[in-house]
Order: structure tokens, then sequence, then C-alpha cells
């Protein structure tokens, strides 16, 4: 299932856009779904690391603890 939106874009933005569609045979709407998709797993791995780092119960190990664990 698929819904649609309508989305106000800056011109400038619109023609970058156009130019990578027309370059890649693909539509502004495929563009426009990479992007999104790409953002949230961005967000959603963003969001994942901030919560861990702001855990206090989160167990962390220091730099020089992991490197002799790695044998670096």
């Amino acid at each position: 299932m698929s819904i649609s939106l309508s989305v106000r874009l800056p011109d400038k933005l619109v023609h970058e856009l156009e130019n990578i569609a027309a370059e890649t045979e693909r539509s502004k709407t495929f563009h426009m779904q990479k992007a999104l998709e790409s953002y949230l797993e961005y967000y959603s791995d963003l969001q994942i690391a901030l919560d861990r780092v702001n855990d206090k119960t989160d167990q962390t190990i220091s730099r020089k603890s992991m490197k002799k664990a790695l044998g670096i």
C-alpha cells in the first residue's frame, strides 16, 4: 500500500532533484523515497546512540581497554 503526499521544496532543491532523476533515468519519487528511507535509518541509529550515551547503566569501556581486547 502506498499513500500520496504533497511536499513544498525550495526551487534549488527541486532543480537538483530533477537533474538527478534525469541523469539516473529514475523518477523524482524514487529519489525522494530513497532519501527519506536513508534519513529515517540515520535518525534511528542516531537516537539509539544518544540513548546509550545518556543511559548511566549502560556499560562502557575505555579506548585503551578496547585496543587491548582487540590486540591493537
